[in-house]
């Protein structure tokens, strides 16, 4: 029989990486959303009085702040995703020496 029709279920050890992967990526898209939505749109009226380099201050965050966001969150993701990942390595390798 093909090995690729076969269905693997994860183990626990799998299901809580992926568990906690998803739930930092749930958190990282609900800060974009709120930078990028709610800064730029839903609270735009009240930032518009902001002055922030010439410009109002839901004007540069719609253009320019939710992009460097969005980097930051790439960076924060690589680095935490970084540390779960020796985590979950370090634990399969003890788990193997036993």
């Amino acid at each position: 029989m093909d090995k690729r029709g076969k269905n693997k279920t994860l183990n626990e050890q799998q299901s809580r990486y992926w568990k906690k992967n998803v739930t930092l990526i749930s958190s990282l898209l609900v800060v974009w959303a709120v930078v990028g939505f709610g800064g730029g749109i839903l609270f735009a009226e009240p930032l518009n009085r902001v002055p922030f380099f010439g410009l109002s201050l839901s004007f540069w965050i719609a253009q320019q702040g939710a992009i460097l966001v969005f980097i930051l969150l790439i960076l924060i993701y690589a680095v935490q995703m970084d540390k779960l990942d020796r985590e979950y390595k370090k634990k399969v390798k003890m788990k193997d020496d036993k």
